[in-house]
């Protein structure tokens, strides 16, 4: 009879252990030889990617682990949803930044398509057992429902995009990727940020 007890006991300490790590994403601190993936839309890529100055690259620096530049420019949430299961085997990251989004924000059925679609990027990552942090674009405003809700629920690390700067005339160097250039900095030392806050750095 106390043996049958231990054992019910040791059983319900487990069922609640499990429930625990199920309700909750778990953040492991990165080795040296950890892959993150950025992946997402214009947001991840941007024009500036071909001089090394999009924010993956910048954030390489900043972390000191590699971070693959999975952006593609004018992606639509549905487009990511596709092509993300490509990306995770290709790459086989310990972590992603998931990025997108910003242009689905312009009506409501794309908003409705956008939480459908982030939705179904974090389980496909999650069942993985991937961590995943996501960024609010800077397009989505003061409209970013879709992304805090999903958070939330999901219980998602959130971190906003900087709106790009526009240049004064005593900054104007003719260089029109230049406030592209600071907000993927600014980005990067945002994501930099966050991670080490949750202590995966």
């Amino acid at each position: 009879m106390r043996q049958k007890r231990l054992m019910w006991i040791v059983g319900i300490g487990i069922a609640l252990l499990l429930s625990a790590c199920d309700r909750g994403q778990i953040f492991h601190r990165l080795g040296p030889n950890s892959v993150v993936l950025a992946f997402g839309d214009d947001l991840t890529s941007g024009t500036v990617a071909d001089q090394g100055l999009s924010y993956p690259k910048q954030l390489e620096k900043l972390i000191g682990r590699r971070v693959v530049d999975a952006g593609a420019a004018g992606e639509t949430s549905a487009d990511g949803a596709m092509r993300l299961p490509k990306a995770l085997a290709d790459h086989e990251p310990d972590l992603v930044i998931l990025g997108i989004g910003g242009g689905d924000l312009e009506s409501e059925p794309g908003r409705q398509q956008l939480r459908n679609d982030l939705r179904r990027m974090f389980e496909a990552i999650n069942q993985q057992g991937i961590p995943v942090v996501m960024i609010v674009p800077a397009a989505a405003g003061k409209d970013a429902n879709p992304y805090r809700e999903l958070a939330v629920e999901l219980e998602i690390p959130l971190i906003r995009a900087p709106e790009a700067e526009l240049p004064s005339h005593k900054q104007d160097t003719g260089d029109p990727t230049r406030p592209e250039a600071t907000s993927h900095r600014q980005l990067a030392k945002a994501v930099a940020d966050k991670l080490y806050e949750l202590r995966s750095i």
